[in-house]
């Protein structure tokens, strides 16, 4: 996958994707420092959520509309409400993206709904994101991968036939640079729900790359999905959770973003290649393998016993597996304590 000149692949380390969401708490200023914290950190891309309440629902209470989950972070709103307080004021995204293009990162969005990719176009927007909960609104699948951008898409909430109709749209409607996230849509997510091994049945079901939409609290989950072939991580950012804001309790904050983009790059690197053998590397360290030493004076003429040499450190003597071939062989020569042992001088 390629957005802009990023190549998205497991040659290249990952792709690291801040997700502002509603942590600016409706300030603009908020908002573009969280560019600079996401551009210090090292990332590549910054996304934004583009949609109003009234685009993303209606003005209802009662039933389905209210938010009475226990266990929610948003119990009390309906959803009107909750949309309301998070969105992105759509005057603000040209001040963010600038800020962010000027600060080297990738910026795009996730639209909600049609209005917002045609205006999410006006801004030549390079990509697009398709949230987990908006992945069965296939209108609104169709207009993107027309757009002709690249698409990354969330899985969170889906079954294999859902997301195989996702696939199938993006691919009928002429987009094939695409990718898919393991996402699971719990806020928080736990890591014994994240279920990581989907990754590379994703990418063996799809043939795309494919990634991580985390929601779990740290760093080890996204480190984990790099190790399983995860070629995107996006992760929720916030400047400092104490300030609260609808998605701050499970966001990173600033050096905790540093560290996320340190740690995958690191878990990147180490996946390397089958090796084994010696490294070049470890040359050096062949000295403190184990070896055949005389720990005791041997005369010529000696009968070897187990008392005359020992399996030790360093390595320059005979391996040991000839250790117990030794005992009751001659020496033909003499050996100091603390010789290394050698095939030479035994009858």
């Amino acid at each position: 996958m390629q957005i802009n000149n990023y190549q998205i692949n497991t040659g290249n380390q990952p792709f690291i994707i801040a997700e502002m969401s509603g942590n600016h708490n409706q300030s603009l200023d908020r908002a573009l420092a969280i560019v600079d914290a996401a551009a210090d950190a090292g990332v590549q891309a910054i996304k934004l959520q583009t949609y109003t309440a009234d685009t993303i629902t209606m003005d209802a209470k009662g039933g389905a509309f209210e938010i009475d989950d226990a266990n929610s972070l948003w119990k009390g709103k309906n959803l009107y409400q909750l949309y309301r307080e998070a969105y992105t004021p759509w005057e603000w995204h040209q001040s963010i993206f600038d800020h962010a293009k000027s600060r080297g990162l990738i910026a795009f969005s996730s639209p909600f709904d049609e209005t917002a990719v045609d205006f999410l176009e006006s801004l030549d927007v390079p990509a697009y994101k398709i949230a987990s909960f908006e992945n069965n609104h296939i209108p609104l699948i169709k207009k993107v991968a027309q757009t002709g951008k690249p698409v990354i898409v969330s899985t969170g909430v889906s079954s294999l036939s859902d997301i195989e109709l996702v696939v199938t749209t993006l691919r009928n409607n002429g987009c094939e640079n695409f990718a898919l996230l393991k996402c699971t849509s719990t806020y928080p997510a736990l890591p014994t729900n994240t279920n990581l091994k989907t990754i590379p049945h994703l990418r063996e079901m799809f043939h795309c790359e494919v990634g991580l939409s985390d929601h779990t609290m740290g760093v080890g989950v996204s480190v984990g999905a790099i190790v399983l072939g995860a070629t995107i991580i996006e992760k929720h950012v916030t400047l400092n959770r104490a300030d609260g804001g609808v998605d701050s309790a499970f966001s990173l904050e600033p050096h905790e973003l540093k560290a996320l983009v340190q740690e995958t790059e690191r878990a990147w690197q180490a996946l390397g290649r089958v090796q084994y053998g010696v490294q070049e590397t470890e040359n050096k360290s062949i000295l403190f393998k184990r070896s055949i030493y005389a720990v005791k004076d041997i005369e010529a003429g000696e009968i070897i016993t187990a008392e005359h040499i020992r399996v030790i450190r360093p390595g320059n003597g005979l391996h040991p597996k000839y250790f117990e071939e030794l005992i009751g062989k001659k020496a033909q020569k003499s050996f100091k304590k603390g010789s290394p042992f050698t095939h030479e001088g035994l009858a």
